[in-house]
């Protein structure tokens, strides 16, 4: 497959993990929740996990290959006040001040 639209995406937080299994067919999420979230990756785009925490979507189809990334960021959004979740590698989240202490 010859890969001309692909998008980067890492998760943050403590014990946050991506798991790509079957050749790129599934995705398994560990984020925090009491079970892994289970994703089916549709034929004309592919999965990578280079490391636990990222993971690299590639296709022929940009819609397709978009359209899986926001899913997969659906999981988990980023929290802007830890800054905890699924974000884009170039992405900025930023941070809201939290309550201030007397």
């Amino acid at each position: 497959m010859e890969a001309k639209f692909f998008r980067f995406i890492k998760t943050v937080g403590v014990c946050f993990k991506a798991r790509a299994e079957s050749e790129g067919c599934l995705l398994y999420l560990k984020l925090g929740y009491s079970h892994d979230v289970e994703l089916t990756v549709p034929p004309a785009v592919c999965l990578f996990c280079f490391k636990p925490n990222v993971i690299c979507c590639i296709g022929i189809d940009k819609q397709r290959t978009h359209q899986l990334v926001v899913a997969i960021r659906n999981c988990k959004p980023p929290k802007v006040y830890k800054g905890k979740g699924i974000i884009y590698i170039n992405e900025v989240i930023k941070k809201k001040y939290g309550k201030k202490s007397k």
